[in-house]
This record gives C-alpha cells, sequence and structure tokens, in this order.
C-alpha cells in the first residue's frame, strides 16, 4: 500500500485552515452554521452573543480563505461551508456526544 506524500505547500495551506479554524469563534460560527439552524449573520451574531461587525470579520476571513461562500436572498447573506476537509472535521466534532451538547449550550442552538 502506497502512502500519499503532502508536498510543502499543501501542509503549509492545512495548516492554516487549521489555525484559521482554531479560534474559538469562527469554530463556533463553523459548527452553527453546519447544524444548520443560524447560518446567516443576523441569526449568527444572535445565537452567539457577538456584535454583527465581529461575525462579519470572521465570516470574511474565513469566505477569504475559501472555507465558507455566501449566497443573497433577498437582503440577507446566508453561509455555508464549502472546503470539504473543515466540513469533515465539523462533522466529526459533532459526533462527540459530550462535545455536541457543550457547543450546543455554548452557541444556543435548538434542534429542529
Amino acid at each position: 500500500m502506497k502512502k500519499q506524500k503532502l508536498d510543502k505547500d499543501q501542509i503549509s495551506t492545512v495548516a492554516y485552515k487549521l489555525k484559521v479554524c482554531g479560534h474559538p469563534l469562527r469554530l463556533k460560527i463553523l459548527i452553527a452554521i453546519e447544524k444548520g439552524h443560524k447560518t446567516c449573520v443576523k441569526e449568527l451574531w444572535k445565537c452567539l452573543k457577538k456584535s454583527q461587525p465581529v461575525i462579519s470579520q470572521h465570516l470574511a476571513v474565513l469566505k477569504e480563505i475559501g472555507i465558507v461562500k455566501s449566497r443573497i436572498d433577498k437582503n440577507m447573506r446566508f453561509y455555508s461551508i464549502i472546503d470539504p476537509f473543515i466540513k469533515n472535521i465539523i462533522a466529526t466534532l459533532l459526533q462527540d456526544d459530550k462535545l455536541r451538547l457543550s457547543i450546543e449550550q455554548t452557541i444556543s442552538v435548538k434542534n429542529s
């Protein structure tokens, strides 16, 4: 079985993505988006209890490096995770029941 090698650029890219997503608020934003409950800026700042400019700044960072994308519907901008690597990491985090419950309490996510 051959091992796939990552070149230095790929490793740097992955490390940078992990660093960006490692910020606690960005991680909460990604989890809220992945849960599908709070995908517009207004809902994100409400559930995360942070100001709109702060949430928008963090979303801009995530969007700039290609982790999330936005779509506009009327006067609202909705976000989704488009990076499969990050999407898998968030999904893995949400599989742990204790962690998921802790996250949901922290970001005020209610199951629908």
